[in-house]
């Protein structure tokens, strides 16, 4: 099983690395980075990944992975990532969404008729693309796997892994990874974290909000064009 990791800017690193630590932990499954260049690729916090391929030397995908972040963004409106997800869509085996990853996956046309989440600062938006939205921290819709934010994308890989290798495989990965996530304080989601808390995570955030509609608009509008 091959997997592929969109690769750009500005992506949130633990949506790539935290599938990334899973996945490749996998007997048998070998997992690429995949960017524009092979160029290092800055992630929004200042990490460099390296990649392994270039959209044009990268081998066919059985997973291709879209982990989110505001990189994300500005891929929705680039014709050569829409059109990379797409094609390797068209033949993978499993496509798996990451956080606000989803969102590219809806600008490609994956998404109309499907259930889908995402991040829950954006995952509304996917119904702009025709996507059922699914507030559920993993979401499955045939091959379609997507996951909410950041963390969740570890959960989603270890069930991508159970169910396609087997919940042993899987339960090794995750003893090997000693992952048994105990936070220090309540919350993590909108639904159990406290109202003023919630509130002020919105309030930073009004700016990133306001463009990201803008930039999905956009996309939607690309999508309904080509139909």
């Amino acid at each position: 099983m091959h997997c592929n990791i969109v690769t750009v800017p500005d992506m949130v690193q633990l949506d790539i690395t935290g599938p990334y630590e899973v996945l490749a932990r996998t007997p048998g499954w070998s997992v690429d980075l995949v960017a524009a260049t092979m160029e290092p690729v800055r992630t929004d916090r200042g990490l460099r990944l390296v990649p392994n391929a270039t959209r044009e030397t990268a081998r066919q995908s059985d997973i291709i992975v879209v982990p989110g972040g505001t990189g994300i963004d500005a891929a929705m409106l680039d014709p050569a990532w829409v059109a990379y997800v797409r094609q390797e869509a068209a033949h993978a085996q499993y496509v798996f969404g990451i956080c606000t990853g989803s969102l590219l996956l809806g600008a490609a046309g994956l998404l109309r008729g499907r259930r889908a989440g995402g991040h829950w600062q954006a995952r509304d938006l996917l119904a702009r693309f025709g996507a059922t939205v699914s507030n559920d921290r993993m979401t499955r819709d045939g091959n379609i796997y997507t996951a909410g934010g950041v963390t969740s994308g570890i959960d989603m890989a270890l069930k991508v892994v159970g169910d396609l290798a087997g919940e042993e495989v899987a339960r090794k990965v995750q003893l090997a990874m000693e992952y048994d996530p105990a936070p220090p304080f309540e919350g993590g989601t909108p639904y159990t974290s406290p109202r003023e808390i919630v509130a002020a995570v919105l309030a930073d955030s009004t700016k990133r909000r306001a463009k990201r509609e803008d930039q999905v608009a956009e996309a939607a509008a690309r999508l309904q064009d080509m139909r």
